[in-house]
């Protein structure tokens, strides 16, 4: 058996959250990497059933395949956090969240961002499980 590569998480496990994206949904990228527009072809970490399409929430790590950016980044396949999502969901004090689009921002496979800032507001429960995503971020919420 192979080991799990932890891509950059801390160690404790956050709340469960509605799910908000899944295979075959289209991100925005937030950050300044050369990639616009990804779509996501997996979700990793994820247990599901048999014809159930992997779903994801905001902190998850996916991968995504580049549909618009720079030439040399078309077609490749990355790993992305998901950092924003448009479906409402829960925090644990009571306040609910969603955001204006569906949005993520590319990682290497160690967990760190590819790019050097991050354009628009990012989720705390994202910034939480990747501190390198929030020292970058211009806006936590």
């Amino acid at each position: 058996m192979g080991t799990r590569r932890k891509l950059g998480r801390k160690t404790f496990s956050k709340p469960r959250t509605s799910y908000g994206v899944q295979n075959g949904t289209r991100l925005f990228i937030a950050d300044n990497s050369g990639a616009k527009i990804v779509q996501i072809i997996n979700v990793d970490h994820y247990k599901g059933r048999m014809r159930r399409l992997p779903k994801a929430t905001v902190g998850d790590v996916v991968t995504v395949t580049v549909k618009r950016g720079k030439p040399e980044l078309r077609g490749n396949i990355l790993k992305c956090v998901i950092v924003r999502q448009k479906k409402m969901y829960r925090r644990l004090d009571g306040t609910r969240l969603c955001f204006e689009d569906n949005a993520g921002v590319l990682i290497t496979k160690e967990g760190d961002p590819k790019g050097t800032e991050i354009r628009g507001p990012i989720a705390r429960e994202a910034a939480e499980m990747f501190p390198r995503l929030a020292s970058i971020s211009s806006l936590i919420i």
